[in-house]
């Protein structure tokens, strides 16, 4: 495959692979399936959807993100950051809905890593990534209160907003169970205590096992308390097509469009924070466009098997880097290892507590919050960026996602071109007595009818207005525009520009410029305004335009 620019990095990695090796990458794997088996029930759940789903995401993606993705150690999987996504197309879509926009985004993620995109994924500000994500957290919090306090819903309500989920926990709180109380608050101090005691065996496992002894066997707790079977039925086997019989129309396209978007934004950069930590561990450097992908297939594979959203999960791909996986064959040996849970031990899900899957969820979303990032810009960054981070937070809560990103990131692009604006000046030179005010690097001799303008920072339709500005004595027989700290001009400065030139041509001014960079100059030209202010009037330095405009 040569140097292919979106070649995968396991066909790069067999070329020196040895059994050392792959030994170190099946323990590696074996370890991230055990990790991802109770999170990726407890994320399908946190989406609205059947427990199984998670497994087969884990499954689909794991294996075509190891096969085809751009990172040595990167491990896809459902991740908490699609749980509110994935749940509120669910309750409006359905699940046709759902996958025809996973798909969508499939074919997004494929597109931005073909056109080599991948780069872009650096645009989007930090102070929305931390305010959706801290948002999300939040999200997934309030959506557990229901299991985690044993609470039964009234026939009927099935709340899809937070608030709404409020609403239906404060309703429902006559029916609080103490046994499921009790389950989650155990399984919640094995999640947060055990990891101090033993690092080798993930809490999750623990508490998961735990759980399902304490509803088994003591007496009475069971009374109270859901699990998995009660409310789920447990497939067995390996998973069936699911496109089949898929509604696609054209009004459920456009429905689902802006999820499809906000998906493909999601993974593209998730699986991408996710490959830069993961580039640290293993002194490794990853391939973004192949990564995109990769992604891409791999959530196309997803929902066709019955699966929902994916993308790299930073903990496990940090887990199989902890654990010896240096190669994408760790990835594939935790699909595989989850494919023989599939057919073997999915009957065994059934046992498992909600309040337990609760309190998982509870950690992933603290784990996932980023509060001390959250605290960390509210004292220390400016005001616009703060407002920009508590508005996406408020509305991925208030909301949904795909208004918080879309407003976000308007907000965002707005403010940096107000800062930019605010970097570009216009000024006139100050005259003493036919020199320039001393406060200049060089005096320059600067006639009467002759007026000079400094330009610094970029010419865009947010500054063009400046361009305005500029003012000339009846007395000026010449104007300069001194260019050279003018990086950028774009279509609207060069019509200010260009009205400007109308205006010195209708009072009699000669409008000389002064060193133009090389991407103004380019659009000056195909723009006609080189040849309408003349060649001859375009000059490399301030002391050549000061010089012509004396010949005046």
């Amino acid at each position: 495959m040569g140097n292919f620019y979106l070649k995968p990095k396991f066909f790069s990695t067999l070329k020196n692979y040895t059994k050392e090796q792959f030994l170190k990458d099946a323990v590696a794997g074996v370890i991230v399936a055990i990790i991802a088996l109770p999170l990726s029930i407890a994320l399908a759940l946190a989406s609205g959807v059947e427990p199984a789903c998670g497994i087969y995401t884990a499954i689909a993606a794991g294996f075509f993100v190891s096969l085809l993705g751009g990172s040595r150690v990167q491990i896809a999987g459902p991740t908490a950051a699609f749980a509110s996504i994935v749940a509120g197309i669910v309750a409006t879509q359905g699940m046709d809905g759902l996958i025809i926009a996973t798909i969508l985004a499939g074919i997004i993620l494929i597109l931005m890593g073909v056109f080599k995109l991948g780069s872009l994924i650096k645009f989007i500000p930090n102070t929305i990534t931390v305010g959706f994500t801290a948002g999300i957290a939040v999200t997934i919090l309030v959506g557990q209160i229901k299991d985690f306090l044993g609470l039964t819903y009234a026939d009927g309500v099935k709340p899809v907003e937070t608030f709404e989920k409020i609403q239906a926990n404060i309703d429902a709180i006559g029916t609080f169970s103490w046994q499921a109380l009790v389950v989650g608050v155990v399984s919640l101090a094995i999640l947060i205590f055990y990891p101090k005691i033993e690092k080798r065996i993930p809490p999750s496992l623990i508490a998961v096992v735990v759980g399902a002894l304490m509803v088994k066997f003591i007496p009475g707790l069971d009374e109270g308390v859901f699990t998995i079977g009660d409310l789920y039925t447990i497939p067995t086997g390996l998973p069936k097509l699911a496109i089949t019989g898929l509604d696609i129309s054209f009004e459920k396209i456009s429905a689902v469009l802006p999820s499809a978007f906000t998906i493909a934004i999601l993974a593209a950069i998730e699986s991408l924070l996710s490959c830069v930590v993961a580039d640290s561990m293993v002194n490794s450097k990853h391939n973004s466009n192949a990564e995109l992908v990769g992604q891409g297939v791999a959530n196309i594979a997803s929902v066709m098997f019955g699966g929902i959203p994916a993308t790299g999960a930073i903990a496990r791909t940090a887990a199989n880097a902890k654990n010896g996986g240096r190669t994408p064959v760790a990835g594939m040996v935790h699909s595989v290892v989850l494919v023989l849970v599939l057919l073997f031990l999915m009957p065994y899900a059934a046992l498992i507590p909600m309040p337990t899957i609760a309190a998982i969820l509870f950690v992933v979303a603290y784990n996932m919050s980023e509060w001390r990032k959250f605290a960390a810009i509210i004292k220390s960054a400016p005001k616009s960026d703060i407002a920009v981070m508590v508005i996406t937070f408020a509305l991925t809560v208030v909301f949904d996602l795909v208004v918080a990103i879309e407003v976000g990131m308007v907000m965002a692009a707005m403010l940096f071109m107000k800062r930019m604006s605010d970097k570009t000046e216009v000024t006139g030179w100050k005259y003493s007595e036919n020199e320039i005010d001393s406060e200049s690097i060089e005096l320059k001799t600067v006639p009467k009818n002759v007026r000079v303008y400094e330009i610094t920072g970029p010419l865009f339709f947010g500054s063009a207005d400046k361009i305005l500005d500029i003012k000339f004595k009846e007395y000026t027989t010449c104007l300069i525009l001194r260019m050279r700290s003018v990086n950028a001009l774009d279509a609207t400065a060069m019509n200010a520009l260009d009205t400007l030139r109308k205006k010195c041509d209708k009072k009699g001014v000669q409008l000389i410029l002064s060193h133009v960079n090389e991407q103004p100059m380019s659009v000056m030209k195909k723009s006609g305004f080189f040849d309408s202010v003349g060649e001859e009037n375009f000059c490399s330095h301030i002391d050549e335009a000061l010089a012509l405009a004396s010949q005046r």
